[in-house]
C-alpha cells in the first residue's frame, strides 16, 4: 500500500466493547498536513484540510474506516435491534397532508406508514375517489430520490415537479401531463433554491450553470439566474429572464399569484431579508421595477388585487405586519397598514373567501385570527393548546379551507374550515400506537445568563417523578430566524415510553419573538445562544428533571454548531452530545456551496472583529486536551451539499486526536443522504435507532418494551 494515509486508515480498528466504561478504541488515524492560514496576524493550523476533498480516495477510505468503527460499536449494543423494531412499529401509521386546491382539482400527500416517500394524490372533488398522480417511491429502488417541489399549471393540465437525488440540494425538474399521468420530454438540470412559477404555457425557475466535474457537492454556488421554460422545448432553448453579473452571491426567485400578470422577483443576499421587484408580463419590453431594493428586511407577497399588492414585512415592525402597496405609487409614505404589528409574531396571512386568516405565534405556539380584507379583527379560530398549525389552504373564491395541527404527542390532525358558518371540523385524524393521554406537555420559562426570559417545552410520561434522575434530551436550534414550535416525531416516542424527558428550548437567534429576538443571537451576539442553552440545561438540573449523568443534547445544522460549541464550553454538563450535520468550522463555512449566505447570521472570518469573535467559539477550533468530554456521536451524510460533511469530518478527527478519555467519540456517515430533506423512511428509522441506542447505552440505561414506564 503506497499511500501512507490509506495505510494508516486501514490500521484503525475497534478493539473491544465489553461493558460500559470498559470500552477501548483505536480510532482511525487521521493523517495531519501542514496547512496554516493567517487571519489578521493570527496563525490558525488546519491539519485536516485534506478531508474537504469529498472525492479523494483518502477521504473515502477515512469515511469507510470511521463508519466501520461506529457500526461495530453500535452493533454490540444489545438493545439496538429492539429499538429499531419498536420504532418501525411506531412509524407504521398512515400520514396525510391537508388537501390543497390547484388547477380545479384537490391534491394531497399520503404515506401508508412505512413508504420511503409520500405519494401525491388527486381528487376531482371531495367526494370522488383519489388517484395517484406521482409516486416518488418508483423513482428509485432504495427511496433516495425525493419529490422536492411541485406546481400545477393554471389550467390544471400539467404538473411540474422537482426531484432531489440522495438528499442533495441540486434538483431536476420534470413535467407530467395530468390527464394521462405520463411525463412529457421536458427535463431541466442544475436547479437549486428555486421556485416553479407557472405562466401561460411554461414556467419560471432558477438555476446555476453546470458545475465543474466532481465539485457539484462542494463548490461555492455563484451567479444564480432566472429562466423561463416553455412546455415542449429543450432546456437549451429556455429564455434567460434575469441575471446579475455584478453580484455573484445572490439568489433569485419568481412568484406569480393566481390570475395575475405580475411577476415578483425576490433577490436575497443571505438567509434573511430580500429585495422585491415586479414586472408586467403582458408587456414583453417591461423590466423588473424595484419595490424595495435593499436586503435589510423581509417582504413577502401575500395577495394581488389589480395594481395593489399585499405584503407581509418586518420593516419597521420586528414582529411583522401586513401592508398594502400601490404598484403605480409604491413610495413608502403611501404604504397602508392592513394588519399592524401586534404583540405576537405574525407568521403568515392568506386570503380565503372574503377573509384574511392570520397565523400568529404566541410564546412559540400557534394562534389563528380572522380578519376582514380591510384589516378589521373578526374573531379567533379556536385551537388546542400548545400546538402548531401547518398551513391554511384555500382560495379567494372558495368558502372551504383545510388546515392541520400537530403537537408534541399527537401527529397532524387535518381540519376543514367553513367560512359560511365559521366552523372547523375534523377531516382526518390518524390512529397510532401511542396514547397521548399518558403524557404531559407543558411550557416553562427560565432566565438566561443576562436575565433574558427564555421559554422551553417539556414533554414526559405522567408517571415521571422530579427526582433529578430522569434521562433527558435537550434539543434546540437558535438561529436564522427559525422558530421551534410543537411537532410530533415518531422517533421520539421510544425515548418518552422509557421515562425519558424531551425538552425543546426556544433560544435567541430564532424567530419565536420576532426580528429583535433573532438579531440578539447573531454575529457578535452569538454567545447569547450558547448561554441560553447552557442555562436551559442548568434549569433542568436545578428543577430536578435530570442530572449531568442523564442529560443528552441534540441539534442539527446550526443546531449542530450549537451542540459543538456548548460541548466545548461546558463538557461537564452533559453525558451525551449529538451534533448532526453541523457547521463546525466557523472560519471556512462561507467557502462552500451556499455557505456564503450565512454570513448575515454568523459574520465572517474575512472581517477582523468578526474573526476574533467566532474564532473563540468555533467548535472545530476550541476542542481542548485534558478535558473529559461526553460521549459524542456526530451524524452527517455524503450528499449533504448544504453543510458539507467536511465540517463534521474535521471536527471528529480533531476530537479523536485530542480526547484521551473512555467515552466514545464517533461519527456516523449516511450514504446517499443529504442535509435531511427527502430522507427515506428506512434511513430515518435506522439513524434514529442508532442515535437512541447510543444515548441509552452511554447513560447506562436499558430501554424496556413492555409498555411500562
Amino acid at each position: 500500500m503506497k499511500n501512507p494515509i490509506l495505510f494508516l486508515l486501514a490500521m484503525g480498528v475497534f478493539l473491544s466493547c465489553n461493558q460500559k466504561n470498559e470500552t477501548s478504541f483505536i480510532y482511525p488515524v487521521s493523517q495531519k498536513v501542514d496547512t496554516v492560514d493567517t487571519y489578521f496576524g493570527v496563525k490558525v493550523s488546519d491539519p485536516y484540510r485534506w478531508l474537504e476533498n469529498d472525492n479523494s480516495e483518502e477521504t473515502k477510505a477515512w469515511v469507510k474506516a470511521q463508519n466501520q468503527l461506529t457500526f461495530d460499536y453500535l452493533s454490540k449494543i444489545p438493545f439496538r435491534d429492539k429499538i429499531k423494531e419498536r420504532l418501525t412499529k411506531l412509524w407504521d401509521f398512515p400520514k396525510m397532508s391537508a388537501p390543497f386546491f390547484e388547477g380545479g382539482k384537490y391534491f394531497y400527500y399520503k404515506n401508508n406508514g412505512l413508504q420511503n416517500q409520500s405519494v401525491l394524490y388527486m381528487l376531482d372533488n371531495l367526494d370522488s375517489e383519489a388517484t395517484v398522480i406521482l409516486d416518488p417511491n418508483k423513482l428509485s429502488e432504495d427511496g433516495t430520490v425525493a419529490l422536492s417541489d411541485l406546481a400545477i399549471s393554471d389550467d390544471g393540465k400539467y404538473l411540474a415537479y422537482g426531484i432531489a437525488r440522495g438528499g442533495s440540494d441540486w434538483n431536476e425538474i420534470f413535467v407530467k401531463e395530468i390527464a394521462t399521468g405520463n411525463d412529457i420530454k421536458d427535463h431541466i438540470n442544475w436547479v437549486k433554491f428555486s421556485s416553479i412559477a407557472w405562466y401561460k404555457d411554461g414556467f419560471f425557475y432558477s438555476r446555476y450553470d453546470k458545475p465543474e466535474e466532481g465539485k457539484a457537492l462542494s463548490d461555492k454556488n455563484k451567479f444564480h439566474k432566472v429562466y423561463y421554460h416553455k412546455i415542449g422545448e429543450a432546456q437549451d432553448n429556455d429564455k434567460l429572464i434575469y441575471q446579475n453579473e455584478k453580484e455573484p452571491l445572490r439568489t433569485y426567485n419568481v412568484q406569480i399569484n393566481d390570475n395575475s400578470d405580475i411577476a415578483f422577483l425576490y433577490e436575497s443576499g443571505s438567509t434573511h431579508g430580500n429585495a422585491l421587484y415586479h414586472k408586467n408580463l403582458t408587456d414583453e419590453k417591461s423590466k423588473f421595477i424595484p419595490i424595495v431594493d435593499n436586503y435589510e428586511n423581509e417582504f413577502n407577497v401575500v395577495e394581488v388585487d389589480g395594481n395593489s399588492v399585499f405584503v407581509k414585512t418586518n420593516y419597521k415592525a420586528p414582529k411583522y405586519r401586513l401592508i398594502k402597496i400601490d404598484l403605480l405609487n409604491p413610495q413608502e409614505e403611501k404604504w397602508i397598514d392592513i394588519i399592524p404589528e401586534k404583540e405576537n409574531v405574525l407568521e403568515s396571512c392568506v386570503y380565503i373567501a372574503d377573509k384574511i386568516v392570520a397565523q400568529y405565534m404566541k410564546d412559540a405556539h400557534a394562534k389563528l385570527e380572522l380578519y376582514s380584507t380591510d384589516g378589521n379583527y373578526i374573531k379567533d379560530i379556536e385551537l388546542a393548546s400548545l400546538c402548531s398549525v401547518n398551513g391554511f389552504y384555500g382560495k379567494k373564491g372558495n368558502s372551504l379551507a383545510f388546515y392541520s395541527t400537530t403537537s408534541f404527542t399527537s401527529p397532524g390532525t387535518i381540519y376543514t374550515y367553513n367560512f359560511e358558518n365559521d366552523k372547523s371540523s375534523v377531516y382526518y385524524k390518524p390512529e397510532i400506537d401511542f396514547d397521548e393521554n399518558d403524557y404531559i406537555v407543558k411550557q416553562e420559562f427560565f432566565q438566561s445568563k443576562d436575565g433574558t426570559k427564555v421559554p422551553l417545552f417539556i414533554v414526559h410520561h405522567k408517571n415521571v417523578q422530579l427526582n433529578g434522575d430522569n434521562p433527558t434530551m435537550l434539543y434546540a436550534y437558535g438561529g436564522f430566524n427559525i422558530s421551534l414550535t410543537p411537532s410530533f416525531k415518531s422517533s421520539r416516542t421510544v425515548w418518552l415510553e422509557n421515562g425519558g424527558v424531551y425538552v425543546v428550548a426556544n433560544l435567541r437567534g430564532g424567530g419565536e419573538y420576532g426580528e429583535n429576538w433573532h438579531q440578539s443571537g447573531t454575529k457578535l451576539n452569538k454567545q447569547n445562544v450558547f448561554n441560553d442553552f447552557i442555562c436551559a440545561a442548568q434549569y433542568l438540573i436545578d428543577k430536578k428533571y435530570t442530572n449531568p449523568e442523564k442529560l443528552a443534547i441534540m441539534g442539527g445544522s446550526n443546531g449542530g454548531l450549537l451542540v459543538g460549541a456548548v460541548t466545548n464550553q461546558r463538557p461537564d454538563l452533559f453525558k451525551v452530545a449529538l451534533p448532526a450535520v453541523g457547521v463546525m468550522d466557523m472560519l471556512r463555512f462561507h467557502k462552500f456551496t451556499i455557505g456564503w449566505s450565512w454570513v448575515g447570521d454568523y459574520g465572517s472570518s474575512d472581517d477582523s472583529d468578526q474573526f476574533k469573535y467566532i474564532y473563540k467559539y468555533s467548535p472545530l477550533h476550541n476542542i481542548k486536551e485534558n478535558v473529559e468530554y461526553p460521549a459524542v456521536l456526530v451524524t452527517t451524510a455524503d450528499h449533504d451539499d448544504r453543510v458539507v460533511p467536511a465540517h463534521s469530518f474535521k471536527y471528529i478527527a480533531t476530537l479523536q486526536e485530542k480526547y484521551k478519555g473512555s467515552n466514545p467519540v464517533m461519527i456516523r456517515v449516511d450514504v446517499m443522504a443529504g442535509h435531511g430533506a427527502g430522507k427515506p423512511t428506512s434511513k430515518e428509522i435506522e439513524s434514529s435507532a442508532d442515535v437512541w441506542a447510543f444515548t441509552f447505552y452511554n447513560m447506562g440505561i436499558e430501554p424496556k418494551f413492555d409498555g411500562k414506564n
